[in-house]
């Protein structure tokens, strides 16, 4: 089953994660660019999950966070 794609923000701090990156940093076009091509994939998403089963990690979280390794060079997805 394909999990939710929602953030919980509130629930460990006050302040949003925007809030840590500066307005004119690289990493908010590329967010803005990967979320409108996720989006786009979404339907294929959810025809690869199946419909009953527990929730996994939205497959756009775990896109979004490769992309963060990849810029940053983190060598594992542990």
């Amino acid at each position: 089953m394909r999990g939710a794609d929602v953030t919980q923000e509130s629930l460990f701090t006050v302040a949003k994660l925007a809030d840590f990156v500066p307005a004119n940093h690289p990493l908010r076009s590329i967010r803005e660019l990967a979320d409108e091509a996720l989006r786009r994939m979404s339907g294929l998403f959810s025809a690869l999950y199946a419909d009953t089963g527990r929730a996994s990690i939205a497959p756009e979280k775990l896109m979004r966070a490769q992309l963060l390794q990849l810029f940053y060079s983190i060598r594992s997805e542990r």
